[in-house]
């Protein structure tokens, strides 16, 4: 029998991300005779909570097409985390009344660790709720921090924006030090994984090259170190480039920039990690620095996106089409490398439960023995991933977005209040 899907995007957005969305609905147009219409939430689950359901069949084929190269998320996101079925079995009753209403019996959940652990929540439910739905979880993530897939859509893209950021910075730099700025501090995401930060590495081509001192998340900051370090790079070279991951935590096992403030998934907000540095190269080594945060600019370069993760983020959205309409439930596509020198990937199923909730860290063989560098081990894995260009379409100078119609679908159900 033929059933509606509904797909919404999750947490911070990518470049890439739109693009995955693309590819799952121009895949579901291909299987008309197990997919009717495919609903997007509008911000994400909320979305579905609120019953706010953009129905993307109103969309032209053009626009739907162009998606592939608009950064941010089309149809909204949102960082919201639902609760345990234990604590707050109404929200999820709330889901499979909307899904019920609207004949939705395909779910695909586009995010991170906390919606796949969603999506494994719903898969769950829905049977006992006796609904059945297939749930798909949809990798993205820049932080990369995903288990089981071997990258996740959305870092390469990121990664090439740091790496190629870096080396341009550097130059600038190393120009003006004589004179001017010794120290240069970027900032990046990372809250417990750090391969933003060690992508960075790839910005060389000599070992000479910035950046010069990399801080992960995975190695306890130690000050006293950190500004012999600072301090012997400058006397070498006459500058030093620093990049660092917001995730950067002291001895004692907090965040060297964290506030009281929390988010919505309930992880410590951090204040700035660069800022600190600074302060701390100011006050110690009184020598001339300039910082700055890659923040939102380094998920949304889609004008300098990889090529071969715009590839990944296609293929993980025809492959949750293809894994929901063969009766999958429960299950993510990943990405696996393949053996070899030359750099191969296929998708494959992944059980949630493998992946909800875990985290996938640098392991030690990535990091060098000092704590300020990558390895050529990690050089290897990341490389592949930032290949290609995949540049977007330009008019007037700037690249040209998807302007959609984002037409919601009637409700049928009473409005929907939050506890």
């Amino acid at each position: 029998m033929k059933k509606n899907a509904f797909y919404a995007q999750s947490g911070g957005v990518t470049s890439v991300i739109n693009a995955t969305a693309s590819a799952l609905i121009l895949e579901s147009k291909k299987h008309k005779s197990k997919i009717g219409k495919v609903f997007a939430g509008k911000n994400g689950i909320l979305g579905a909570l609120r019953e706010e359901l953009i129905d993307t069949s109103k969309e032209s084929l053009s626009a739907i097409q162009s998606l592939k190269t608009t950064p941010g998320g089309v149809f909204g996101s949102c960082r919201v985390k639902l609760k345990d079925l234990n604590k707050n079995k109404r929200e999820y009753e709330r889901l499979i009344e909307v899904f019920r209403a609207h004949n939705i019996g395909y779910f695909f959940y586009n995010g991170g660790n906390d919606s796949a652990d969603t999506a494994f929540k719903v898969s769950q439910i829905s049977q006992k709720l006796g609904f059945p739905i297939n749930c798909i979880a949809i990798p993205k993530t820049v932080d990369n921090d995903l288990a089981v897939t071997d990258s996740c859509p959305g870092f390469g893209s990121a990664a090439k924006y740091i790496a190629t950021s870096i080396m341009e910075a550097s130059l600038d730099v190393a120009s003006m030090s004589e004179t001017s700025t010794k120290v240069f501090i970027l900032e990046v995401m990372g809250r417990n994984a750090g391969w933003l930060a060690a992508s960075s590495a790839l910005a060389r081509s000599t070992n000479k090259d910035a950046p010069h001192i990399i801080l992960m998340p995975e190695v306890t900051f130690n000050k006293k170190k950190f500004l012999s370090r600072v301090k012997k790079v400058v006397s070498h070279n006459g500058y030093c480039v620093v990049v660092a991951s917001e995730g950067v935590k002291n001895t004692k096992g907090k965040f060297l920039a964290e506030t009281n403030l929390k988010d919505a998934f309930g992880h410590a907000q951090l204040g700035g990690v660069a800022p600190y540095l600074s302060s701390l190269i100011n006050e110690e080594l009184k020598l001339k620095n300039h910082w700055a945060i890659s923040d939102y600019l380094q998920r949304s370069a889609r004008h300098i996106s990889s090529k071969t993760d715009l590839l990944h983020a296609e293929a993980v959205g025809i492959h949750a089409v293809k894994f929901a309409i063969n009766g999958m439930n429960g299950v993510m596509p990943v990405i696996e490398r393949g053996d070899g020198k030359k750099y191969s990937w296929k998708i494959k199923p992944a059980s949630l439960s493998k992946i909800a909730n875990v985290e996938k860290k640098l392991p030690k063989s990535f990091i060098s023995k000092d704590g300020f560098n990558v390895t050529t081990k990690a050089i290897a894995y990341l490389q592949p991933l930032i290949i290609g260009e995949a540049f977007p379409k330009f008019k007037n100078g700037i690249p040209v977005k998807a302007n959609l119609k984002l037409v919601q679908v009637a409700k049928k159900l009473k409005k929907w209040r939050a506890d």
